[in-house]
């Protein structure tokens, strides 16, 4: 046992003055300060060795808080905590010894209830896989990073990757990733490739850029299309969380709280129902939020968390509104055939790929060649894509338009129209919109009139709706009663949807609001 592992100590007040400048000192090893609490890095015993890419595949290492309990057992693997002891000897003298003693948890829960260690390294977050640092440098080496603050736990053993790639290794890395890795999946444009492309590169981009990331929709028309897959290729790299959608906002909420506290890479809603609309404003938040803050799960107080996660969501012929949609990349998959299961593997670049990439080489393949292409990028400048834009996600969308310009990988965001096509709020509003506009014109109207010309109307041979059905409705697909058109109304002025936009202005005698919809044959400039 060293010197500076035997620490003495005596009174209740002198024991919390000797842990506390132990801890200081750095007695115990991989123990770093995280929004003012002692963490301790270990390893996670009795993980799947090789899950599969649809379950739950966690980080091989954990931050763990340190507590009385945890506290009490790293001394006493790290340490010689002792006291002395006086006791008669054989001659009927006083002899002093030595005892091994655990501090009593009111002194160890004394010692972590600060909120001050000085020089005890601050730790800022655990990745999975390397991340190209701020100044482009790349950080690959496993453990604590001082310069950023991240620990690298390292799903898979990665060689070094070289600082200045041979032109023949970049070769290589293209031609691996992109005509074999990514060759066999059914993708609707190329634009879904490329958008993918983007999505597995951004966790090693992201401290590099400084960016928000936007949502990743990856649904496809058929069952069995590889969409698992394809959120297992960044799942399986960085440490995926693997969960069911919660339709409601409270629980949605509380399981974006809860999982922000786990150590993953990739948040994946997996397997929504068909035709799911996600929009939701909790979500909406999450992905414009550099910060995430949340009442703590069974507790009274708030916590706040980095938002640092791909944050993804699969399905078949998914659907997005409200918000979403200008927060949302999609990836699309059309296999055009009635049992995309039954194609042949056997002619595929890489046969068997849901079973292949859940072997920790392979990954190790994928990876390493994704870094090699990244840092050819920073070494030819970092070009950015200055004619993209993408709202709050600009910073990220130009940084990897110009990474996948530079590998001359077309099509990035390109089906930004498609994310407004499968827009259930835009569709709706746009069809009661033109249906208005094509019943009464540009005529003000205030909203209890205009309730009255969407009710049904009875005729002998049943009920004549003249409005097709495409009158707004309420979350619950009734017409809301004219208080509440005239709020959802309100809600919508000057918001174009397609060609049409509604107007608004008050009654000749001043009472009341009327609205009416304006059409332009050429679409207003969108904001999206």
């Amino acid at each position: 046992m060293k010197d500076s592992s035997r620490l003495r100590v005596g009174s209740g007040p002198e024991t919390i003055r000797v842990l506390k400048g132990a801890l200081v000192d750095r007695l115990l090893p991989d123990t770093y300060v995280s929004a003012g609490a002692l963490v301790h890095m270990e390893t996670i015993s009795g993980g799947q060795a090789s899950p599969a890419a649809d379950e739950d595949s966690p980080l091989p290492v954990a931050a763990s808080p340190l507590t009385p309990a945890t506290l009490a057992g790293l001394l006493a693997e790290h340490a010689y905590v002792y006291r002395l002891r006086s006791r008669k000897d054989g001659t009927g003298g006083m002899e002093t010894m030595e005892e091994e003693v655990t501090p009593p948890r009111e002194i160890l829960s004394s010692v972590l209830a600060g909120k001050t260690w000085p020089d005890v390294p601050a730790l800022r977050g655990v990745i999975g896989a390397p991340v190209l640092r701020r100044d482009g440098t790349l950080l690959q080496r496993p453990g604590y990073d001082p310069d950023t603050g991240l620990y690298l736990a390292a799903k898979v053993a990665l060689p070094p990757v070289p600082d200045h790639p041979t032109a023949e290794q970049v070769h290589q890395a293209r031609d691996f990733l992109l005509n074999r890795f990514l060759r066999d999946f059914p993708w609707a444009t190329a634009a879904d490739r490329a958008n993918y492309l983007a999505l597995l590169a951004t966790p090693i981009l992201r401290h590099y850029t400084r960016s928000l990331t936007p949502f990743a929709l990856i649904d496809a028309t058929m069952p069995a299309s590889g969409k698992s897959i394809l959120t297992g290729g960044p799942g399986m790299l960085y440490g995926q969380r693997v969960m069911p959608w919660p339709y409601a906002e409270e629980e949605l909420r509380k399981s974006i709280t809860a999982v922000l506290s786990e150590q993953v890479g990739v948040v994946v809603w997996d397997n929504l129902a068909e035709g799911t609309v996600i929009d939701s404003a909790t979500l909406a938040l999450l992905v414009t939020a550099g910060v995430w803050s949340d009442r703590q799960l069974g507790a009274s107080r708030n916590i706040a968390t980095v938002n640092d996660r791909l944050w993804m969501a699969t399905g078949n012929n998914l659907q997005v509104g409200g918000d979403m949609a200008s927060r949302t990349v999609r990836v699309h998959l059309d296999p055009n055939m009635p049992r995309p299961e039954q194609r042949d593997q056997t002619r595929f670049g890489i046969p068997h790929l849901d079973q292949w990439i859940t072997v920790p080489a392979n990954q190790l393949t994928v990876l390493w060649h994704l870094l090699v292409l990244v840092l050819d990028w920073t070494n030819r400048g970092a070009p950015r894509a200055s004619t993209v834009s993408m709202r709050q996600f600009t910073p990220w969308a130009q940084a990897l338009g110009g990474f996948l310009a530079h590998h001359s990988v077309d099509g990035f965001l390109a089906n930004a129209a498609d994310i407004r096509d499968i827009d259930e709020d835009e569709t709706r509003w746009r069809g009661f919109l033109s249906c208005w506009h094509a019943r009464h014109g540009s005529q003000p109207m205030t909203a209890a009139d205009l309730r009255r010309s969407g009710e049904p109307k009875q005729t002998g041979f049943g009920e004549d709706d003249a409005w097709d059905g495409q009158f707004i409705t309420t979350a619950t697909g009734r017409m809301p009663n004219a208080l509440a058109l005239g709020r959802l109304l309100t809600g919508q002025i000057g918001r174009w949807r397609g060609n049409y936009v509604i107007r608004s202005a008050k009654n000749d005698r001043g009472d009341r609001n009327v609205f009416w919809v304006e059409c332009h044959t050429a679409p207003a400039p969108s904001n999206r």
